[in-house]
C-alpha cells in the first residue's frame, strides 16, 4: 500500500464506487470537490486522451490552455504511472464504441 493510502483514502475509494449514475458522481463531486479541482481533473483526463492520440505539447497547450508541466505529468503518468489513465480512456472508449 501507497504511503498516502490509508482507511479515509479506501473509504473515499469505496464511495465513489457506490456511485451508480452520472449525476450521483457531479453530486458527489461537487461536494468533495472544488470546481477547480473537478476542472483540473477533467482537463487533466483530456490531455492524457491527447497525449495517446499523439498530439503535440504545443497544440495541447493551445487547445487546453493547460501548462506544459500539467501536461509533461500527464505524459509520466502515461508512461510509469500504474495505468489509471489507460484503464479509464479504454473504457471510456469502449463505452463510445458500444453507444456508436
Amino acid at each position: 500500500m501507497s504511503k498516502w493510502q490509508n482507511e479515509d483514502t479506501q473509504t473515499l475509494f469505496r464511495a465513489l464506487l457506490s456511485l451508480n449514475t452520472e449525476e450521483e458522481c457531479r453530486l458527489f463531486l461537487e461536494d468533495v470537490c472544488t470546481v477547480k479541482e473537478i476542472t483540473d481533473m477533467a482537463q487533466r483526463l483530456k490531455v492524457a486522451s491527447l497525449l495517446r492520440a499523439r498530439t503535440s505539447y504545443a497544440v495541447i497547450n493551445q487547445e487546453t490552455g493547460v501548462s506544459t508541466a500539467t501536461i509533461s505529468r500527464v505524459s509520466r503518468c502515461l508512461d510509469y504511472g500504474p495505468g489509471g489513465y489507460d484503464l479509464v480512456l479504454d473504457r471510456l472508449a469502449e463505452e463510445e464504441k458500444d453507444d456508436g
